[in-house]
């Protein structure tokens, strides 16, 4: 199987060393790109279609069915290319994501610079405690560092979706720092946001209590739980 790793905002691909190994002994073929506007000399004029057509020739490049996996972000990537590519794309696994409404920005709030929206300066202020949870304070400090500034146009262009064959593909959501019952919780309660998770035909939710990005605090974790998703297809 093609596995498409997408990473999630101030990420490129090799953000998912620590779970390519095991999907590469698994049997899998493993793509992880850096998306548009994410590597140096990159334009900033970048927009999130920009980032699904990544995708999506990608997908047309593999010789049969892929597997997405998109993280926070990413996974609006992913539904997108899901969306231009259905009878392709065996499973999406949204990694602390979910398939996102059609007209959803992934995140309008971010402050830009010059186009670019690099990692806020007071974390306090857009994310949760929870969110960094099993980080080292060095693992933090190191992360930040790293974090490479999105295009403003990929944080806050809206998601288009015109083909309902996507509510065919199985979804799988990796909840992490976003707990299951809070996720059940807005779903019971029909939620405009849960409007793609009660469309889509098969979807099964996995819980992995860590930070937002897992791939980085429970490496090994996740990257069993990808293993299994992917052999289930």
């Amino acid at each position: 199987m093609d596995v498409i790793l997408i990473a999630g905002f101030w990420l490129d691909g090799s953000s998912w060393a620590g779970q390519a190994p095991a999907l590469e002994g698994a049997g899998h073929r493993v793509h992880a790109p850096t998306l548009p506007g994410y590597a140096p000399g990159d334009s900033s004029d970048v927009g999130l279609q920009d980032h699904v057509d990544a995708i999506v020739r990608l997908i047309d490049e593999a010789p049969g069915s892929v597997v997405l996996v998109g993280h926070s972000a990413g996974g609006a990537v992913a539904w997108g290319a899901t969306d231009a590519r259905p009878d392709r794309v065996a499973r999406v696994i949204f990694v602390d994501a979910f398939p996102p409404p059609a007209g959803l920005a992934i995140n309008e709030d971010l402050p830009a610079i010059d186009g670019l929206v690099p990692f806020p300066e007071d974390r306090a202020e857009h994310f949760a405690d929870v969110e960094f949870q099993d980080f080292t304070d060095d693992q933090l400090a190191d992360f930040i560092a790293r974090a490479i500034p999105v295009p403003e146009r990929v944080a806050k262009d809206p998601i288009v979706l015109t083909d309902e064959a996507r509510w065919e593909v199985p979804v799988t959501i990796v909840a992490t720092a976003f707990p299951v019952g809070q996720l059940e919780n807005l779903i019971a309660a029909d939620h405009p946001m849960t409007a793609e998770m009660q469309a889509v035909k098969e979807m099964s939710v996995i819980e992995l209590p860590t930070s937002h990005w897992p791939q980085l605090t429970k490496p090994e974790e996740l990257a069993r739980i990808l293993v299994g998703e992917v052999a289930g297809e």
